[in-house]
């Protein structure tokens, strides 16, 4: 059983940054692409950024291109999304998952999820 433990959220003001951190338990961790999601109340959830297994690709939404920064350190077992120039429209709860479809972008192609943190940017 893989487990995926966020951590980082928080509230922060527009035009600040936040880092989250998503520690994955076992031993295959670097076998996997990585992604992240978000969910505001009342919308579905939406992609973020994903990371192929080793780290050479990476894939972003046009809402945060630009902005984001998802990374991995293997050795740790650990995947990053780094956010900068946040706005409020970028509040959610953001999740980690590990990928065991075929597409980056969507939920159904991701098997194993965190149980989120939160993110609040305040205008």
């Amino acid at each position: 059983q893989v487990q995926l433990v966020e951590s980082g959220g928080g509230l922060v003001q527009a035009g600040g940054s936040l880092r989250l951190s998503c520690a994955a338990s076992g031993r295959t961790f670097n076998q996997y692409a990585m992604g992240w999601f978000r969910q505001a109340p009342g919308k579905e959830r939406e992609f973020v950024a994903a990371i192929s297994s080793g780290g050479l690709n990476t894939y972003y939404s046009d809402s945060v291109k630009g902005r984001f920064t998802i990374s991995r350190d293997n050795a740790k077992n650990t995947v990053y999304l780094q956010m900068s120039s946040l706005k409020p429209e970028d509040t959610a709860v953001y999740y980690c998952a590990r990928r065991s479809g075929s597409s980056y972008y969507t939920p159904k192609d991701y098997h194993y999820w965190g149980q989120g943190t939160q993110v609040t940017v305040s205008s």
